[in-house]
């Protein structure tokens, strides 16, 4: 869903009949809504049935497509992207149901490959996406996006168990209007700054507005018997230090993918571009996809042997000497498959250590909210990502062929910015607790028979 709409991006002005700022916001929805459900719906699947709440956000996402397949104008093409942003909460309800079902000795794999999942769909995705709108209409990019949702549904339904775990209480509309008001407001501060000005009224006003309310969130939060969000569990540091260190990875595995199609794309006047289609530069990404799959289950050993702290230092390390790196193989279309291909272990092995981090320190029935709380810290580092390189290759421009595209310098600062979130993520994780041995909490809970925080039910 992140990458769907990559292709179209140069040509949603006039396929939308509509102006390039209007036209950005069928990338914005989707963000937004993910950024707002991913945490709610982690809250329900933990109250109501963890593959209930999967199949509705699989069918919201279902609606979205056919609504912007549907579409030819941009309000309905912006609401049809916000309702496939609901589907951004799978990642944490699928890692929520791992928890609950599988044995000890095959969560650790399953997890690290549901969480790789992140990076693995939109680096296959793209080159799909592209070949779809380079060679038939555009509607038929989500047509099939949701003929996909529709069959996961049924897949769903037919083979995922629902969970037994129950999490009894009232959900928290209040924390969950605070959160979604905070968040949509901060992250169109991050996504729309630079187009309105950093200085506008508009975006200091939504910036005090994000202070203001998250605050209040939080005040309330620590207030509420049965929270959205536990913000005591989170302030473990455990939690705490794995949240933060998403941030900043996040971060640094989104540079790439500004930095990289750009330069294979760019026309080769321009002294650096490589000059390849759309498809060709999505089909470059697409190793680094198939890379994280293939690493993931390597993730997990290592975090079996030595813990997963070490396996979320070793790939932050791996994402720096990427980086590092890259700077100087942007020349030729190999170094920079290589290139993006060592950059995918990393966030391979990264990716695969978080959920399994804050499983260490959460009870059972707060996994669905803790797991989507950490998949958020990830967006909103992609989100930062976007705007601050954003920034630096519209300002750091070079004229070629009577067009303007970012400079050579302006691709080296994005992926030295990579680099240095990379070491920051580094440092970051050194802060988090030692490895723990696996606790109670980790043992799904139809194994277990002393939880007393769990509710089950018949399935």
């Amino acid at each position: 869903m992140q990458t769907l709409v990559v292709p179209l991006l140069p040509n949603l002005p006039k396929l939308l009949d509509t102006s390039p700022a209007n036209a950005s916001w069928v990338v914005t929805a989707t963000l937004l809504s993910g950024a707002v459900c991913t945490p709610v719906m982690g809250r329900l699947g933990d109250m109501f049935g963890k593959r209930r709440i999967l199949t509705v956000s699989l069918g919201l996402m279902v609606a979205g497509s056919v609504l912007c397949a549907l579409s030819d104008t941009l309000l309905p093409m912006v609401l049809g992207r916000f309702l496939q942003g609901a589907s951004f909460g799978v990642i944490p309800l699928g890692i929520s149901i791992m928890r609950d079902e599988l044995p000890p000795a095959k969560l650790g794999s399953s997890i690290a490959l549901m969480s790789a999942t992140l990076g693995i769909g939109g680096a296959i995705g793209l080159p799909v996406a592209a070949l779809i709108a380079q060679n038939a209409d555009w509607h038929m990019m989500f047509w099939a996006s949701g003929a996909i949702g529709a069959l996961d549904v049924v897949l769903v339904l037919l083979l995922v168990p629902e969970s037994p775990v129950r999490l009894p209480g009232r959900f928290d509309f209040a924390g969950a209007g605070g959160l979604s008001v905070g968040l949509v407001a901060l992250l169109l501060v991050i996504t729309k700054g630079a187009d309105w000005g950093w200085g506008s009224t508009v975006t200091l006003v939504l910036l005090a507005v994000a202070a203001v309310v998250l605050l209040g969130w939080g005040w309330l939060e620590l207030r509420t018997a049965q929270p959205l969000v536990d913000l005591r569990i989170s302030a473990k540091p455990q939690v705490l230090f794995t949240n933060l260190a998403s941030v900043v990875v996040g971060f640094a595995m989104f540079a790439q993918s500004l930095v990289f199609p750009q330069v294979l794309m760019n026309p080769e006047n321009t002294g650096y571009g490589l000059g390849k289609s759309m498809v060709v530069a999505g089909l470059c990404m697409a190793p680094s996809g198939i890379v994280m799959m293939l690493v993931s289950p390597l993730s997990a050993r290592l975090s079996a042997a030595h813990g997963p702290k070490v396996s979320l230092l070793v790939g932050t390390l791996v994402i720096a000497i990427g980086y590092a790196l890259s700077v100087f193989m942007l020349d030729a279309v190999w170094k920079i498959v290589a290139m993006a291909v060592l950059s995918a272990v990393g966030v391979a092995l990264a990716y695969a250590a978080m959920p399994s981090l804050i499983m260490q320190a959460v009870p059972i029935g707060e996994t669905g909210s803790a797991t989507g709380l950490n998949t958020l810290m990830r967006s909103i580092g992609t989100s930062t990502s976007s705007a601050v390189i954003g920034v630096v290759l519209a300002n750091m421009t070079t004229r070629a062929g009577g067009r303007e595209f970012p400079s050579h310098d302006a691709f080296v600062t994005a992926l030295w910015l990579g680099c240095g979130a990379a070491v920051l993520g580094l440092l970051v994780a050194l802060f988090i607790p030692g490895r723990k041995p696996v606790e109670a909490t980790q043992i799904p809970a139809r194994n277990r028979k002393d939880d007393p925080t769990a509710v089950r039910t018949a399935t």
